[in-house]
């Protein structure tokens, strides 16, 4: 453009410049520095060594306000900087603009230009717990604290949605977040609020809605990040149509958040599920058992699947994949006759046999209760293969140990991508977004996209037909 001019800045050496921008916002997806400036004084750069430090000689103004952006491009030992000038109505200047003091080599301030303002940022996590929270919860605010420093302040909301509805928050400070990489299930608390009950009044007359948008509002939040499952990027979304600034953060040891390939907390599941299986194999062994094992996973399998290859089960049975009870006794025969004196079965507590997966969730549930047997189908399919088969058989449930403990080195990864990459997102505020990982890249997809959505175990899973070819059988 005509007000646009190129420089080029060149070291004796191959090596990049090193850049120290003491003053202005940079944006983390186009490299660009927004620098003050008022009139037509120009913004000019020194170099010292091999730093560079812009400062401004600018005065401000009532009435206009003008901005310098950076574009920066590095080629081996080349710095190119292309400076656009940006003119507008003092009215209309970016909002949220936070200029730190420049500061020269040695420590000496130059100047501090224009308003101060810091970035309030909520979190809270919902539904239930799973290890992986608190890296996540350190992962946002270390980088937080990383890119903005003292501009930003953390708002912790206490035992989720729960926390929002009452008004239950507390200041945060940056060494809150030391120390908590390695811990299961999370600092600010957690509850289970069910989103079909956020539009209804109950008996303690509070209109949960408005209740979380006043919480908002008196808390100064500038954005809220809502780390959960399904149910809590259902709310999430609720939130961010009306009107308040939302990202989420995938959290679920189901792995079945839509839009995403893997979420934290899925592969410290597995690990558990997983030394579950191991374990039981050698008491199996031992007492010539057919061990049935539940695993957790309602609507979706992921979790069994995983933990029933890697631990060698001999059947596995999943929600997506409707069994036929007969088909499981035949192939706990079929392994008898073969010589082996047990079997592992791998049960995913939303499994469902043929006749069930024809019927509506309330009369299967309906069956299930008046059979007592509880409602999943784990103590049912046991019962029924020691009185086919003539086995001896047990049922084993691991239950809330699967979400308990340390999340393993891949979750304490992922989460620290998550939540670097969603500090990102309220830099450059960018919400109504959900954080994702894609193809091995971290991304965003629009929370209305994913809201309400199941990422089930498809047909053409490349697992299920591993398993297939293993001779595992689903049933």
């Amino acid at each position: 453009t005509p007000t646009s001019r190129v420089r080029v800045y060149r070291t004796t050496t191959m090596q990049i410049p090193i850049i120290q921008v003491s003053g202005g916002r940079c944006s983390l997806l186009t490299g660009d520095i927004i620098l003050p400036r008022a009139g037509f004084v120009n913004c000019f750069f020194e170099f010292f060594q091999k730093s560079l430090v812009p400062h401004s000689t600018a005065r401000r103004q009532a009435k206009f306000c003008s901005f310098f952006v950076l574009t920066l491009a590095f080629f081996g030992n080349t710095l190119i900087v292309l400076q656009h000038l940006l003119t507008m109505q003092a009215h209309t200047a970016p909002l949220g603009i936070r200029w730190p003091p420049l500061h020269l080599p040695g420590g000496r301030q130059i100047r501090k230009e224009g308003p101060t303002l810091k970035k309030r940022v909520g979190i809270l996590t919902s539904g239930g717990d799973c290890p992986g929270l608190n890296a996540t919860i350190r992962g946002v605010a270390k980088a937080l604290y990383a890119r903005m420093g003292d501009s930003i302040e953390i708002v912790g909301i206490l035992n989720g949605y729960h926390g929002l509805i009452n008004g239950d928050y507390k200041e945060m400070c940056e060494d809150d977040f030391r120390g908590i990489l390695t811990l299961g299930g999370t600092i600010l608390g957690t509850k289970r609020t069910p989103f079909k009950m956020m539009r209804v009044v109950e008996e303690d007359k509070i209109d949960k809605v408005a209740a979380m948008k006043k919480t908002y509002k008196d808390a100064k939040l500038d954005c809220l990040l809502c780390l959960g499952g399904n149910g809590t990027h259902k709310t999430a979304n609720l939130l961010s149509q009306e009107g308040l600034n939302i990202i989420g953060l995938p959290k679920t040891i189901d792995n079945d958040i839509y839009g995403t390939d893997v979420t934290f907390g899925f592969h410290t599941a597995v690990d558990i599920a997983t030394d579950v299986i191991d374990r039981i194999h050698t008491t199996a062994g031992s007492h010539s058992r057919v061990m049935c094992i539940e695993i957790m996973g309602n609507k979706a399998g992921w979790l069994t699947l995983y933990s029933g290859i890697a631990g060698g089960a001999d059947i596995i049975l999943l929600p997506e994949l409707p069994y036929d009870i007969d088909r499981v006794c035949d192939a706990v025969e079929r392994r008898a006759k073969k010589g082996s004196n047990f079997s592992i079965i791998a049960v995913a507590e939303g499994a469902m046999n043929c006749e069930e997966s024809r019927m509506k969730r309330k009369e299967w549930m309906a069956k299930r209760i008046e059979s007592g047997m509880g409602t999943t189908a784990t103590s049912r399919i046991a019962a029924t293969i020691q009185k086919k088969t003539g086995m001896e058989t047990r049922v084993c449930i691991p239950g809330h140990m699967q979400r308990g403990g340390s999340p393993c080195a891949y979750d304490r990864v992922l989460a620290t991508q998550f939540g670097s990459y969603a500090a990102k997102l309220v830099e450059i505020e960018r919400y109504g977004v959900a954080v994702a990982m894609v193809n091995h890249h971290v991304t965003e997809n629009r929370l209305e996209d994913i809201a309400g959505k199941t990422r089930n175990i498809p047909e053409g899973c490349e697992l299920i037909t591993v398993a297939r070819r293993m001779g595992i059988s689903l049933g």
